[in-house]
């Protein structure tokens, strides 16, 4: 039986050694750390935490109020200011004070009767008493009672109002009314007339009055004798038709 080289026992036992060193070393530390012991204030105690909850405002806070800072003027801003001027309070002028005689001035006796010289300045005075008698036969002149009024002898026809229509009432198709005031003359025809109204405005029916006026004839009123009396005035109302 071949038992072997001996460089290859010698191999072995080296190795068998080495293990059983390296054993014994691991076991000869793990008796050290066993025996050493730890100090107690090695340990850091360490403070509770503590946790406050508040509720929260309903308002958010005022803002920091801004730091002014002095603001230096610049120099050149322009000419200064004019100074300002005050001017005193008028003093209130004083009215002189009006004294009453001590007497009273003589009252004027009042006369009646026609002055002995005529008076420069003419005024009002009162007249002397006298008696007379006097009787008198007239006629007299105007459209008072006792005489005939103005009374209408024509007035204007269809087609005469037709010809005097504004154009504006013509395009529309509007209707409308006139009245006018005039003056009659002796020869029955009518002068200086006047708009008095006119429905609906707007469509110039108060100028196609004043146009149709042309065409209306007045007997002028009458005294009781009879005579005519001319310049009294008269309303005379135009219709325009629907066109």
């Amino acid at each position: 039986m071949d038992r072997g080289s001996p460089s290859r026992d010698r191999h072995r036992l080296v190795r068998a050694a080495t293990v059983a060193g390296v054993l014994a070393l691991h076991g000869a530390l793990f008796a050290v750390i066993g025996l050493t012991t730890v100090p107690r204030d090695a340990f850091v105690s360490q403070a509770p935490i503590t946790v406050e909850l508040f509720r929260p405002p309903l308002q958010p806070p005022p803002p920091p109020e801004p730091t002014l800072e002095p603001v230096t003027p610049e120099p050149g801003g322009g000419a200064p200011a004019a100074p300002s001027i005050v001017r005193p309070a008028l003093a209130p002028v004083e009215q002189p004070e009006v004294i009453a005689p001590p007497t009273p001035a003589p009252e004027q006796p009042m006369v009646i009767g026609v002055a002995p010289t005529a008076s420069p300045i003419l005024g009002h005075g009162q007249g002397g008493v006298g008696e007379g008698t006097g009787s008198g036969v007239g006629d007299g002149d105007g459209p008072g009672r006792g005489g005939i009024p103005p009374l209408i002898i024509r007035g204007a026809s269809p087609r005469e109002i037709l010809s005097v229509v504004p154009p504006e009432a013509r395009q529309a198709r509007q209707a409308g009314r006139a009245a006018v005031n005039c003056v009659i003359l002796a020869d029955q025809r009518l002068d200086d007339c006047r708009i008095v109204s006119e429905m609906p405005l707007g469509y110039r029916f108060g100028e196609a009055g004043l146009r149709a006026a042309s065409f209306f004839r007045y007997r002028p009123p009458l005294t009781a004798s009879g005579r005519p009396v001319e310049g009294q005035r008269v309303t005379i109302n135009v219709l325009f038709g629907r066109q």
